[in-house]
């Protein structure tokens, strides 16, 4: 085996990041438009220029902490073989009814296609009959890189998205995680390969590893039953005991897509949550302990006391502070929404000031990106603390710092 190959290791939402997973944003976001907006699952549009001013920090951040690879470079990489780069071209084409646009495509120098395949690809470039605008839609959701995607032990389990117009997504992350050299790993689609209705869906934003033998998951606008059934499914093919609990999910606003957007890991004992849905009875939570062939589910009162049975000893930090007013505004805008750099040690927007205060009277610092990226601060000799980011723009686009990454290597932790 190459030492440099990444073998996908994540065991928890909060080891040690070693390798992640992102994409900056690019024209594909220029490429929307009030009319188009809702098309692509969005409810505002938003300004490139600033998103990725406020994307530069947040990855900069990252590569203090980890390996940072971009999906557009590894794309790229892929595609300088013809026999990937027809096989794939085939397959977008096929599943979007473009037959007519193979040639086209297949002509395109590898970086050229890269692009094309994310930003869109424009009719008047192929065809003088240009009544729409693009013959293939730009991808403007693929920098929330954990929907299409996300890790689970040692596999990467491509979603089965609840939208087709992010179909594509799925399927160029799944040509690169498979064929490209980088990658120590072979993906696997639970919803295709147990779901024997065909009509499951689940999003990385959903799924969330614990610790080694505890799964939780949301139930609500994107990830269906089927899909928790097929995720049920495949944990079954896994050694030891597992513990499924999943989190049913309001299906308004739409702030409320996945379970990220109400619950984050920051530390081996601390949680952040949005008390309207985590703590409400109103909103069902159950557990299901998967044992070899067998599986038993029961409801229980709350995720927080799900995984308090199981020994994770978290105490959850209230989104807003728990106010009925900023917790409902900072919520909307991925005030729940964290990625964890290591036990601790996470990043987040710094735009939900109640949401950090709040943090700030559990323990952890409040730092920001812009120290850290400057050499002002070094996160190495802090205990616990929050890097905040500048979101403005970004948060408009309905995610945060999690949905926003990937993680694909997380040291073990010791619980």
């Amino acid at each position: 085996m190459d030492s440099n190959r990444i073998n996908i290791s994540v065991h928890s939402e909060i080891g040690k990041l070693q390798h992640v997973l992102v994409h900056t944003p690019g024209f594909e976001l220029e490429n929307m438009t009030p009319e188009t907006a809702h098309v692509y699952l969005f409810s505002d549009i938003l300004n490139m220029q600033v998103a990725q001013k406020e994307y530069g920090y947040f990855k900069k951040v990252l590569q203090k902490a980890a390996q940072v690879h971009e999906v557009r470079d590894l794309l790229t990489d892929i595609l300088h073989n013809d026999g990937i780069k027809s096989a794939l071209v085939d397959k977008v084409c096929k599943a979007e009814d473009k037959a007519f646009l193979g040639s086209y495509l297949k002509s395109l120098a590898a970086d050229e296609l890269a692009r094309q395949l994310i930003e869109g690809v424009r009719l008047k470039d192929v065809t003088y009959i240009n009544k729409e605008k693009y013959a293939i839609l730009p991808l403007p959701n693929l920098f929330f890189m954990r929907d299409a995607s996300f890790s689970m032990f040692d596999n990467v389990m491509i979603s089965s998205m609840a939208s087709s117009v992010r179909a594509r997504e799925c399927m160029l992350l799944e040509a690169i995680y498979n064929l490209h050299p980088l990658f120590e790993t072979k993906s696997v689609n639970p919803v295709l390969k147990y779901d024997i209705h065909g009509i499951g869906t689940v999003e990385g934003g959903d799924v969330q590893i614990v610790r080694d033998d505890i799964i939780i998951c949301g139930l609500g606008s994107r990830t269906n039953m089927h899909g928790v059934e097929a995720l049920v499914e495949h944990l079954k093919t896994r050694p030891g005991v597992k513990h499924l609990i999943f989190q049913e999910l309001p299906l308004t606003p739409e702030s409320f897509i996945h379970l990220d957007m109400v619950f984050t890991m920051l530390d081996v004992d601390r949680c952040m949550a949005y008390e309207p849905v985590i703590m409400n009875n109103a909103f069902k939570t159950f557990h299901i302990t998967i044992d070899g062939q067998k599986a038993l589910g029961k409801e229980v009162p709350n995720l927080v006391s799900a995984l308090q049975e199981l020994g994770v000893n978290v105490e959850p930090v209230f989104c807003g502070g728990g106010d009925e007013d900023y917790g409902p505004r900072e919520q909307w805008h991925s005030g729940c929404n964290f990625f964890c750099l290591e036990p601790g040690k996470f990043i987040g927007y710094g735009r939900n000031q109640h949401t950090l205060e709040a943090l700030s009277q559990a323990g952890f610092s409040v730092i920001t990106a812009a120290d850290v990226v400057n050499g002002r601060v070094n996160i190495a000799n802090v205990k616990k603390c929050i890097v905040a980011f500048e979101g403005n723009e970004l948060s408009r686009g309905g995610g945060g710092a999690r949905c926003m990454t990937m993680p694909l290597q997380r040291m073990a932790v010791d619980w």
